[in-house]
């Protein structure tokens, strides 16, 4: 679990084709002190298990399921990303809760700046776009931001200066892909009143009537 608030960049230092999928070398431009050999490591927002761990590199290995769903595949060797080691539970949780496990890509349609802060505009798949509210949190390459707004496939977020020079935020250019990972709970809320679908009219049955009765009211 992570919380979408970057610790330091990563350089891409290797890469390599392995079981249909591939093996990434990276950098830290960070200490990764007791680093714990097979923990996981966010990359970009997708959780990696880091091993060969040796002073600040590690290795990673991506599947061919993650290359399709993310951005991975079109790293190259220099590219830098976003890195964030796993929560521990003591931590402060300044992000939101973060699993790691990317559910598409978005592009930037557009990039401008609004006095000190830069807003950018997103497109996304419309398979997504109902887990994306105004106000609520959404992960972009790792980093967990509040959206603006969002209609139809399009969403906004206003990005402050430090998170802008502080992630890999500040190279995104239009027409770039980035992942993203949707909240979490709306897609637990989805999933549990899905159970709740009315067989003949296929309609939910959730109603204030529901809800008073089973305690929400």
């Amino acid at each position: 679990m992570f919380t979408g608030i970057v610790q330091g960049f990563g350089t891409v230092v290797e890469k390599r084709a392995a079981g249909g999928g591939a093996v990434f070398g990276l950098e830290a431009d960070f200490d990764l002190t007791d680093p714990q050999e097979g923990e996981s490591i966010a990359v970009n927002g997708a959780c990696l298990t880091a091993r060969n761990i040796a002073g600040n590199r590690f290795l990673a290995d991506v599947s061919p399921e993650s290359l399709s769903r993310t951005g991975m595949g079109s790293l190259t060797v220099g590219s830098r990303v976003n890195l964030e080691r796993a929560l521990r539970l003591s931590d402060r949780l300044g992000g939101h809760l973060v699993s790691g496990h990317i559910d598409g890509l978005a592009t930037v349609e557009e990039r401008r700046t609004v006095g000190d802060f830069t807003l950018f505009i997103f497109s996304l798949d419309p398979g997504l776009t109902k887990y994306v509210i105004e106000k609520g949190s959404i992960t972009i390459n790792g980093v967990s931001l509040t959206v603006n707004s969002c209609e139809h496939s399009r969403f906004s977020v206003s990005i402050i200066p430090h998170t802008l020079s502080t992630t890999t935020l500040g190279d995104l250019k239009q027409g770039d892909k980035v992942n993203i990972e949707v909240d979490i709970i709306g897609k637990y809320v989805e999933k549990l009143l899905g159970g709740n679908v009315n067989a003949q009219s296929g309609k939910s049955v959730i109603s204030s009537s529901f809800l008073a009765e089973h305690g929400f009211l």
